[in-house]
């Protein structure tokens, strides 16, 4: 069975609404997975990303809005009529089973033959690296094995859409390496709809086609993983995505014939000239208070750019990191090479307008992304 479209429409969900202190999850969500794309829900804890999933599973109730798969309306049908796979965060393996009993246990229920179930779930065992304990019960197993084991029972269904609930936050980082490579490319392979909910941004990159970041129960920015980096829609996604996270500095700009400033809440002030910055540049940003961003991968350290005290370096064995005082505040750069300069060392950080990214601090709406106005 091929995967099905997913539409959310103005989807709703508030806990407790008659109580003093009603919780408002999800928010007027309006999200369309398309048939064979493995979508992303990525945000930090309490983002509303598990209340949606588990809306879409239907074990939580819409409190208002429309679900739809395929052509089928299914905000209002049981679990089992959805026709969604789902493996969790908490494993919900049974007890009383073996792991194989577990996996086979939805083959086994749409009567396939016994050599059709056992080939099925010795390839998703294969896949998984479970053969080995397949005749294992949940109560022996570790939280990573149980884990592959709950994410087998899920791949393993004939379903329109799978959902995966942090399928391999308790893996050990080698092996999660090397699963997210075949789980990707097993979805792929059949053409299943997947959405994946994980707050580990290089999972969502390495296993989603686009990636949903949320907050406070709404959606902040859906897109492929390079424009939330390249061109994030605001200030919450810019700093959210990437590692280390973007450079943000508050303060006032202003614009002239001379250049672009920058007055920052930090006591310090930077300027460009005019001429690093196309005639319609300049004036996209406009005058007031803003906060500007740079990526640390964007931040070089050079002679002759704007003054800064280092205060730590860390060499990752592979990066620099370097975090030093600037413009009153803190700036982390970071290069490929080994850097070496010590607390305390003055050196110089240039910043190219190219690497501007350019927010209204009241709204967090983008203002403007190097050589692009938004």
């Amino acid at each position: 069975m091929s995967g099905a479209t997913l539409t959310l429409s103005g989807v709703n969900k508030i806990y407790n609404p008659t109580s003093k202190a009603p919780v408002h999850a999800v928010r007027d969500l309006d999200l369309r997975v398309e048939a064979g794309e493995i979508v992303a829900l990525l945000g930090s804890s309490g983002c509303g990303k598990t209340s949606t999933l588990r809306m879409i599973a239907g074990f939580e109730a819409v409190s208002s809005g429309d679900i739809a798969l395929g052509d089928r309306a299914v905000a209002r049908l049981p679990p089992a009529r959805r026709g969604v796979a789902m493996a969790f965060e908490g494993y919900s393996l049974y007890p009383p089973l073996t792991v194989r009993d577990n996996i086979a246990f939805a083959l086994k229920a749409a009567r396939l033959g016994a050599d059709a179930v056992a080939a099925r779930v010795g390839e998703i065992a294969e896949l998984l690296e479970i053969g080995d304990i397949l005749d294992s019960y949940p109560s022996g197993l570790s939280g990573g094995q149980q884990q592959r084991a709950s994410l087998g029972r899920a791949l393993i269904r004939e379903a329109e859409l799978h959902l995966l609930d942090e399928p391999m936050g308790q893996l050990e980082p080698q092996l999660r390496a090397v699963l997210r490579g075949r789980l990707k490319h097993f979805i792929k392979e059949r053409g299943l709809t997947a959405i994946l909910e994980t707050h580990d941004q290089t999972e969502a990159n390495a296993l989603a086609d686009r990636i949903a970041v949320m907050e406070g129960g709404e959606l902040q920015q859906f897109a492929t993983p390079e424009p939330l980096k390249a061109a994030p829609a605001n200030l919450f996604t810019a700093t959210f995505i990437g590692e280390p996270p973007m450079n943000v500095f508050a303060g006032r700009a202003s614009a002239g014939d001379d250049g672009l400033a920058f007055e920052l809440e930090t006591g310090g002030a930077i300027a460009f000239p005019a001429a690093a910055f196309a005639p319609d540049q300049a004036a996209a940003i406009r005058q007031g208070r803003v906060t500007i961003g740079v990526r640390p991968h964007a931040v070089a350290v050079a002679e002759g750019g704007f003054p800064a005290e280092v205060v730590a370096n860390q060499w990752l064995g592979d990066q620099t990191h370097i975090a030093a005082n600037f413009a009153g505040g803190t700036i982390v750069s970071v290069a490929h090479d080994r850097v070496r300069h010590a607390a305390g060392a003055r050196i110089g950080i240039r910043i190219a307008p190219r690497d501007l990214h350019i927010f209204d601090t009241e709204t967090g709406r983008a203002l403007h992304h190097g050589g692009d106005s938004v």
